[in-house]
């Protein structure tokens, strides 16, 4: 087996509770790690993984899960001046209810152990992150490892494997300076994967909103619901369209918020899903120019019948739109 130099790695220790955090850091001391700190507050926690982030991080969420979660979410997404969203991260738990692991799952973080566990059984689980972390997925909500268990669902998300301070400081045989050096290196091109990543999303999901919207008769129960959402997102990917000054895209933006209001104080339907439709394609032929429209069009209906298939059983929200394609 490899011996890992796990004195090098840094690691945040997040607990309320004084006696298990201080029990969390005496097993990793116990494993070889030395630069443990560790956090009592969200507050503290979030300063501890912003500016000069750890390359592990272990978190307790049985009090205060979605709290937690929501960072980490926060932190993945790359908001708030997070310099590393993709620093590993554990959670642990003394309860994993059903709710809990859901709200792990979505949040984007790397594991969850449940509580009480032994030294061995961690170091195990740290060492699967530095020698086999799971590749990562980015869509317009979630960024985080690759969970997908049904592969009939059509899906073009492609994976990309995230920077791994941990790996590069404890297992690649490099010193600090180089590993600092290719950290730097590999989160430059990793935090331009994750905005043109997320861009492309949004703007295929304002395409598959789109056709649903054309499925759906105006007092049908979805309609307003896809409607709305489509002008929240439009919004958000303007506002992305002119901090990455992508300003040939914002006109298109502008024709669907147009159409949009159109829809919502009953313009002409058809012409205002005309509009919506010739913008949409327009728009992500700009985000993504390599896209031939046919191929487009196949992935917008392969989605959209996915979509209408998981409804007629159980519904299904705007937010679970991108999750499907």
């Amino acid at each position: 087996m490899p011996k890992f130099r796990y004195e090098r790695a840094s690691i945040v220790v997040h607990d309320p509770v004084a006696q298990h955090r201080n029990a969390t850091r005496m097993a990793l001391y116990s494993l070889g790690f030395g630069k443990v700190s560790s956090s009592d507050t969200l507050e503290s926690l979030d300063r501890a993984v912003k500016h000069v982030p750890p390359d592990l991080m272990l978190c307790e969420a049985s009090s205060g899960g979605a709290e937690i979660c929501e960072l980490i979410q926060t932190l993945r997404l790359g908001a708030n001046g997070h310099v590393n969203p993709f620093l590993i991260v554990i959670v642990t738990a003394w309860e994993k209810s059903r709710e809990l692991a859901q709200m792990v799952v979505n949040s984007g973080a790397d594991d969850l152990i449940l509580r009480p566990y032994s030294t061995t059984t961690l170091k195990a689980r740290i060492d699967t992150h530095i020698e086999r972390r799971k590749g990562f997925v980015i869509t317009h909500d979630y960024v985080g490892p690759d969970r997908r268990k049904d592969s009939s669902r059509p899906s073009n998300i492609a994976l990309f494997q995230p920077p791994n301070s941990l790996k590069m400081k404890t297992m690649d045989g490099l010193t600090m300076p180089e590993a600092n050096f290719r950290l730097q290196q590999e989160l430059r091109r990793a935090k331009s994967t994750l905005a043109s990543e997320r861009l492309a999303r949004e703007v295929f999901q304002i395409c598959v909103l789109w056709r649903l919207l054309q499925d759906n008769a105006n007092d049908a129960p979805d309609f307003d619901a896809y409607r709305d959402s489509l002008g929240r997102l439009t919004l958000a990917v303007a506002k992305r369209c002119r901090a990455t000054e992508l300003e040939s895209a914002l006109q298109w933006c502008d024709s669907v918020v147009a159409a949009v209001e159109g829809l919502h104080f009953g313009v002409d339907r058809s012409a205002s899903l005309h509009l919506l439709g010739q913008a949409a394609l327009a728009l992500n032929e700009i985000v993504c120019p390599d896209l031939p429209r046919s191929t487009l069009l196949q992935s917008i209906e392969e989605t959209a019948v996915s979509i209408r298939a998981r409804a007629a059983g159980n519904h299904v929200s705007p937010g679970e739109v991108a999750a499907a394609g």
